[in-house]
């Protein structure tokens, strides 16, 4: 046989057979607890209009702005071997400095606080 008919013929037979055996594997028996949507810890049933806590978003935002801070800082060993290497290093300090200056800011506001 072909390779270039087998490699497709075999790919579609282990899709098709994988595919039959999904509908085929699972038991479907539905009750309430599986029907019921799940929102994250808050009660499905209860009001959907009750405040969220920003803090969980600001939590998120800081997270995310120094996992930014990681992805800016990592080609800084391969910036050091450029012939000027102090061009790399006003640059990660710059980096480093606006980032210490605003994580100061936001815990003088109070916004690192959990409870108030």
């Amino acid at each position: 046989m072909n390779l270039m008919v087998a490699v497709p013929a075999i790919s579609l037979a282990i899709s098709v057979i994988l595919t039959v055996v999904s509908f085929w594997l699972p038991l479907v028996t539905p009750d309430s607890e599986k029907l019921s949507p799940y929102e994250c810890g808050f009660d499905p049933l209860g009001s959907a209009r009750l405040p969220f806590s920003l803090r969980f978003f600001l939590v998120a935002i800081l997270f995310l702005l120094f996992d930014l801070e990681i992805a800016l800082l990592l080609p800084t060993p391969w910036g050091d071997q450029l012939p000027a290497p102090l061009t790399t290093f006003f640059w990660v300090s710059a980096i480093l400095i606006l980032l210490i200056l605003g994580f100061i800011y936001e815990w003088a506001e109070g916004g690192l606080e959990w409870a108030e």
